[in-house]
């Protein structure tokens, strides 16, 4: 009798145990198949939101050359981009024709995407963002055959700016 119970036990403790190795196999492969791998994590480029005018095409060429570089846009069509350099600091002497917003950061008109990838693995102390004031002829987005040297500013929320690149001769 006693040794009944015990192969009894047994199997029963053989089973528990079989069903909670499957059970974790196969919540171990669910989570593999739904999470992607870490190599490509770290490829994904930054994501960023992008307010512009519905009717701007050289925005549309910046988004352009941003999704090229890997970043992920979403885009944002306003009758009312001043509000939103408004909300978030933008001093109307840097203001642009559209505003990008990567968390807090403030990404304002023509920046080249190299650049912004420059200041987000070496971010400046208490910058609200970059920028390239106005529409300058051969910025990305505004490729029209002519190339004006020009600066990219990083901008404070007290007023300070400082040239975060410079781009002649490109």
């Amino acid at each position: 009798m006693k040794t009944r119970k015990l192969a009894f036990y047994t199997g029963i403790a053989v089973i528990a145990l079989a069903a909670g190795a499957s059970t974790l196999a196969i919540q171990a492969s669910e989570s593999a198949e739904t999470s992607p791998p870490p190599a490509s994590i770290s490829q994904a480029g930054p994501a960023i939101t992008i307010y512009k005018s519905p009717s701007c095409g050289c925005c549309e060429g910046w988004v352009e050359h941003l999704e090229a570089s890997g970043f992920k846009t979403r885009v944002i069509d306003t009758d009312d981009v001043s509000a939103i350099k408004q909300t978030h600091g933008v001093p109307g002497e840097l203001a642009s024709c559209h505003t990008g917003l990567i968390g807090d950061l403030v990404i304002e008109g023509h920046v080249p995407a190299d650049d912004i990838l420059a200041y987000l693995e070496t971010p400046q102390f208490n910058t609200v963002g970059l920028t390239v004031p106005g529409m300058v002829q051969g910025s990305p987005g505004m490729e029209t055959g002519r190339k004006d040297d020009y600066q990219v500013t990083a901008f404070r929320a007290n007023g300070q700016q400082s040239v975060f690149r410079e781009h002649s001769d490109y």
